[in-house]
């Protein structure tokens, strides 16, 4: 059984500029350099407990985390409106601005609006990658195994900039650490100005699709199903940068043991990305499963992993759960490319891209609740919590491969 596609229709004109390779590499590269060089968010917590306390960094954490999700709104449909490289370029120079913001200020107040800026612009890049690999691949394959690729060098520099991070903050401090995120965010900028072209003409076929609104969107079952199934998945994946600096503080670890867990992470993804993606997406191109089991597979590791995770006392222990979880994140990973790429229509690739995303700023909201279940009920509770959360996402899976066998769009690959 494979993934469904849309069927056979006339193919729409490409843009003109850049070939679809250079595209592909500058958007990996634009992705891998924000968020190797992520630190303002790995961070934006023990800098500001560090100075105000451990409540006002959970009240930053919070407020972030809703800025994410207005973010990712905005960027979207701005994405869709005006053309990928134009809200991909402007969101990555305020997301500069703001991270220049927190390598200044200091007082209280001010650093809970600059974490509320710097969840709206922290992410913007994303739905604008999604819609120009849309663009750019014709190939129903080609594009679930680069959106694939999007997300394992998420992965690889979320493990580096939390990995490195940490030693670099400890020489130099968490002003550096910012004022760098900044200089990277500019270089971000600047390379997709220059390497992606502009906005091009959309075929009358597909200008209905434009201008559809957020509630026109979120009216396909499958979107809802799939985002339910991400909000649950995806609360699991973030354990490793919220579950694993909770639990290894109470082991009086020292930072570094945190960063050695990173940068296995990020070598184990380094390591079976490229054979798991060939194992789930053939050589023809086209992905060999459907997205329902993949993703309800990747939801169910992710959560087991965490969940051993929860229940660990040891460098060794931890360093292991967050090895474990990785066959998770690419199963994650290659489901939710494969969801874009076959399921978004033309015009609105953009938000579809946004309204996943969505799902993962909402599951960035849980640290104070599993703080508060570590305190209530201990290391169990919490591995329970991520186990339910992990059923939960798979469970979702069995709607969401319904309506997507069903969906009048749809026919068999």
């Amino acid at each position: 059984m494979t993934v469904t596609a849309p069927p056979p229709a006339a193919a729409p004109s490409r843009p003109s500029g850049p070939s679809a390779r250079v595209v592909i590499t500058t958007l990996l590269a634009t992705t891998f350099l924000v968020k190797a060089c992520g630190f303002a968010y790995d961070f934006l917590g023990y800098s500001i407990g560090a100075a105000h306390g451990s409540t006002a960094a959970g009240a930053a954490l919070t407020v972030f985390g809703v800025g994410w999700c207005v973010g990712q709104l905005v960027s979207g449909a701005m994405t869709d409106r005006i053309g990928a490289r134009a809200a991909c370029t402007a969101g990555l120079l305020l997301a500069a601005a703001v991270c220049a913001g927190l390598a200044v200020a200091s007082s209280l107040h001010a650093l809970l609006l600059l974490a509320f800026c710097l969840g709206c612009t922290m992410d913007v890049h994303r739905p604008a990658v999604s819609a120009q690999i849309n663009d750019r691949l014709t190939n129903e394959g080609a594009r679930t195994r680069a959106q694939g690729w999007v997300y394992w060098v998420s992965n690889v520099g979320l493990s580096l900039s939390s990995g490195v991070g940490g030693f670099v903050a400890h020489a130099h401090g968490y002003r550096f650490l910012f004022a760098l995120n900044a200089v990277a965010c500019v270089a971000a900028a600047l390379l997709v100005r220059a390497m992606l072209s502009g906005r091009h003409s959309t075929p009358r076929g597909e200008r209905r699709h434009e201008h559809a609104t957020y509630a026109q969107i979120v009216s396909d079952p499958r979107l809802r199903w799939m985002v339910a199934a991400a909000i649950a998945a995806t609360t699991c994946a973030y354990g490793l940068i919220s579950v694993l600096p909770l639990v290894m503080s109470t082991d009086h670890l020292a930072p570094s043991a945190y960063g050695t867990a990173m940068l296995a992470n990020s070598a184990a993804v380094l390591l079976l990305s490229p054979p798991l993606t060939r194992l789930l997406v053939g050589a023809d191109e086209r992905v060999r499963y459907p997205i329902g089991p993949v993703f309800a597979a990747g939801s169910l590791i992710l959560g087991a992993a965490m969940a051993l995770a929860a229940l660990q006392h040891t460098t060794l222990g931890y360093t292991t759960a967050a090895v474990l979880m990785v066959p998770g994140e690419i199963c994650y990973s290659v489901a939710a490319g494969a969801f874009v790429a076959t399921a978004a229509p033309p015009g609105a690739i953009g938000r579809y891209q946004a309204a996943l995303s969505v799902a993962g700023a909402i599951a960035s909201l849980t640290p104070l609740g599993i703080a508060g279940a570590l305190n209530a009920g201990g290391r169990p509770l919490v591995a329970g919590l991520l186990i339910t959360s992990a059923a939960l996402g798979a469970l979702a899976c069995v709607p969401l491969s319904r309506t997507l066998r069903t969906s009048p769009t749809s026919a068999p690959a």
